[in-house]
């Protein structure tokens, strides 16, 4: 068993849309990121998946509902087959728990997919 100090693992990368890999349980991912700007539309099939904000603040745009603001200390979880854009207007740092295997892009592919997440150490 080993602790995650969120500031310390946070410190530790730059990359924006780009998760961490922080922990996994039960099939599950933590994953954490810095998020800026927009992302892009998507929705997962098959996993729900939950925002919580670390740091700053961002909205949760989703095509069929209104849009989600979550500040500080605050999370929301989107449903498999939602399709939502998360956006930042400045940096957030926000952590996602998923299963394992859901891609950060969802049922699209773009230049930010990413694969094989980097551990945080």
């Amino acid at each position: 068993m080993e602790k995650v100090n969120l500031a310390e693992a946070f410190a530790s990368f730059d990359e924006q849309w780009a998760p961490r890999l922080a922990g996994e349980l039960n099939g599950q991912a933590v994953k954490l990121a810095k998020v800026e700007g927009e992302f892009d539309w998507h929705h997962h099939e098959d996993a729900d998946e939950l925002f919580f904000v670390t740091t700053g603040e961002i909205r949760i745009e989703l095509r069929e509902e209104p849009d989600v603001t979550l500040q500080e200390g605050e999370f929301i979880i989107v449903p498999r087959g939602v399709e939502h854009r998360p956006t930042a207007d400045r940096e957030a740092e926000i952590l996602l728990f998923e299963p394992t295997e859901t891609r950060n892009t969802g049922n699209v592919e773009t230049e930010r997919t990413q694969t094989d997440l980097e551990q945080i150490d």
